[in-house]
This record gives structure tokens, sequence and C-alpha cells, in this order.
């Protein structure tokens, strides 16, 4: 009995003192600053890359993001399922720098061209 009361008295101190305490604090909208841009779409068909995504869209972003942030772009392509039960996927990627903004639009460009052909082929 001795134990059961001990064990008790355990936990519930435990459960009185682990509980958190209030902080208050003022958060500066100002402040906030993007140092890293990172996309990643998943896409199954050329109409979900349509849909998805567009060039507009990442001028855009662009135009919200300052000088010599790095950027990163990413597209993964699913497939069929192969025959031992996994899905087969291929993905494309590009990396650039807000400095060089239309260099990474381009890039961009070509990769959207390139998950598009993917999908006509396999058709």
């Amino acid at each position: 009995m001795k134990n059961l009361i001990t064990v008790l008295a355990l936990c519930l101190s435990a459960s009185i003192f682990a509980q958190s305490q209030n902080i208050k604090g003022e958060v500066n909208v100002s402040d906030v600053k993007v140092e890293n841009v990172k996309i990643e779409v998943e896409v199954d068909s050329v109409e979900e890359i349509e849909s998805t995504f567009t060039i507009e869209d990442f001028k855009q972003l662009l135009d919200e993001t300052e000088e010599g942030e790095d950027l990163t772009f990413k597209i993964k392509c699913n497939g069929k399922k192969m025959p031992n039960g996994l899905k087969s996927s291929m993905s494309y990627e590009v990396k650039g720098n807000t400095s060089d903004k239309e260099s990474f639009l381009k890039n961009v460009t070509k990769l959207r061209k390139a998950a598009i052909k993917y999908y006509q082929s396999k058709k």
C-alpha cells in the first residue's frame, strides 16, 4: 500500500509540474525574411502538371524574394506500378539563385516541358 501511494504521489507531482507556462511575447512581422525557397511538386499526369503550376506563378514568387536567395524546384513524376509492386517515378530538379532570376525561370520552363514529355512518351 505504501508503494502504491508513493507511485501515485510521484505521478501526480510530475503531471502538475510538467504543465507549460504561458509565455507572452510579440512577433514583429516586419522582421520576416525568406532565405531559401524550395518547392517540391509530385504529379501523376500531364493534366496535374498544367494545373499545378505555371511560369507566371514562379515569376510572382521570385518578385517577392530578395536578391541573393537560393532557389530549388523539384518535380517528381509518378509512373505506373511495376511488376515487383513498386511504383516507378522520375524526378527533375533545378537549383538557382535570385541574382539570376531569368536563368532560373528558363530552367524551370525546360523542366516543365521535360516532365510533360515524360508523360506523353508513356502513352
